[in-house]
């Protein structure tokens, strides 16, 4: 992937910055135009705008009162043993098709979208007390309508991601990847292709989504109320514009070797 603008190899990140609470029945297409025009971001084409999921799910009313929520005996046991709230252990358990690991108080699951992640993305934090927000029912569908909204409002051919926060697997700290994409190809697949030294790479697939949306996080920020951001300078015609999916970027069960 290659980069373009301000200078060769560099790429501009602006946080999206004024944007209200978001609540359900909220017009989000309308509230980022607003913002970016507020923020006089300019927007050209190539340019990705990276959305964080939880302001996707309180839209789109993926939220749950805690209290109309019954646990099961499963979910009241674990909360039991490591002093956690089985409403939320309960809401986890039904938003996991698999459970990967329930180990020292940590619930890693595989969620009906084929993410695998810590409790199957249900989150407390950046809602009302006593709610908590669960992934979008359909991330790329969420993106795609984002990404056509946005492209109608500026006029230029734009991308969109839906990022989340997940931790990694032998690595300590957590980092934002795509859970939604579209308008363009998530992976930049370099396979078949030669390195500087003419060597064929067999192996080289380059997740362009994840990486744009852990850049995003560094202007967004964990606690300071931004939930979106551009990231500008991106050749899109290098990544692959199009109509890529997030669920490009989810490893095939057979070519897991940890499952």
């Amino acid at each position: 992937m290659s980069a373009q603008g301000v200078g060769a190899g560099w790429v501009r990140l602006a946080a999206i910055k004024g944007l209200p609470e978001i609540r359900p029945g909220d017009d989000l297409v309308a509230m980022l135009t607003a913002a970016i025009q507020a923020g006089n971001h300019p927007v050209a084409a190539g340019d990705v705008v990276v959305v964080t999921q939880k302001i996707v799910s309180k839209s789109e009313g993926a939220l749950v009162a805690l209290d109309s929520v019954t646990p099961s005996a499963r979910a009241g046991e674990w909360a039991r043993a490591w002093n956690k709230d089985p409403r939320v252990i309960e809401l986890v358990l039904r938003e996991s098709v698999r459970l990967v690991r329930m180990e020292r108080g940590v619930i890693i699951s595989e969620t009906r979208h084929g993410l695998i992640c810590a409790n199957a993305g249900v989150d407390t934090s950046n809602v009302e007390p006593g709610w908590a927000a669960l992934l979008p029912s359909d991330p790329d569908g969420s993106a795609q309508r984002l990404c056509e909204g946005l492209r109608e409002a500026f006029g230029v051919p734009i991308g969109v991601v839906i990022s989340d926060t997940f931790g990694r697997p032998w690595r300590e700290g957590q980092i934002n990847v795509a859970i939604g994409v579209a308008g363009l190809i998530p992976i930049t697949d370099y396979r078949g292709g030669s390195d500087a030294y003419g060597q064929r790479l067999v192996s080289s697939a380059i997740a362009v989504a994840d990486e744009l949306a852990a850049a995003a996080e560094l202007v967004m920020g964990k606690t300071d109320g931004v939930p979106a951001a551009i990231v500008g300078g991106i050749d899109l015609g290098a990544a692959g514009i199009g109509q890529g999916s997030a669920r490009a970027l989810l490893r095939r069960p057979e070519e897991d070797m940890f499952r």
